[in-house]
């Protein structure tokens, strides 16, 4: 299985809204000829580190594509930037991040990491992971995403997003 999480907490000019960014970004992903298969409930999710930034939406995707691994995180990267990402200080705010997660099971200390490095502690990764995969394992750990998700210690900042706010 591959897997992808995106997420934002700044607005977009040209698509408003984390939510609608997202969406905008899932849309090129498909025109990209990389397959959705699956999709996650979206997330309002807060900072990690804690910080006063804006929450963030996040929502994690599951992919089939005839791309190995580094092509499918150049075109990720690719989309990254044509949505207006700036690559600067690490967790900083941001219009977008796509972070390939897991890409069939494989293990690399090359580019691309994988699995992803922190993706393990990461409760706003692994609490939408669980929705459209609650049989993964960690490939490295053989760890199962709802024990994961026990052990997050961010867990508390995840939550579904509400409809009604239009993941702002």
């Amino acid at each position: 299985m591959i897997l992808i999480g995106l997420g934002a907490n700044l607005s977009s000019p040209e698509y408003g809204l984390p939510k609608a960014t997202l969406t905008a970004a899932l849309d090129a992903i498909a025109a990209a000829g990389i397959q959705i298969t699956a999709l996650s409930r979206w997330y309002s999710t807060a900072p990690v580190p804690v910080s006063d930034q804006p929450h963030y939406v996040n929502v994690v995707a599951a992919l089939e594509t005839d791309l190995d691994a580094p092509a499918l995180l150049t075109a990720l990267h690719e989309i990254e930037i044509a949505f207006g990402r700036v690559r600067g200080e690490r967790n900083a705010s941001r219009v977008i991040d796509i972070d390939l997660l897991d890409f069939n099971g494989q293990e690399s200390e090359n580019w691309p990491l994988l699995p992803h490095p922190r993706m393990a502690e990461r409760a706003f990764v692994l609490v939408p992971l669980q929705d459209i995969a609650p049989n993964w394992q960690h490939p490295v750990t053989g760890v199962r995403v709802a024990e994961l998700v026990t052990r997050a210690s961010d867990r508390s900042g995840v939550h579904l997003l509400s409809a009604a706010c239009g993941g702002g």
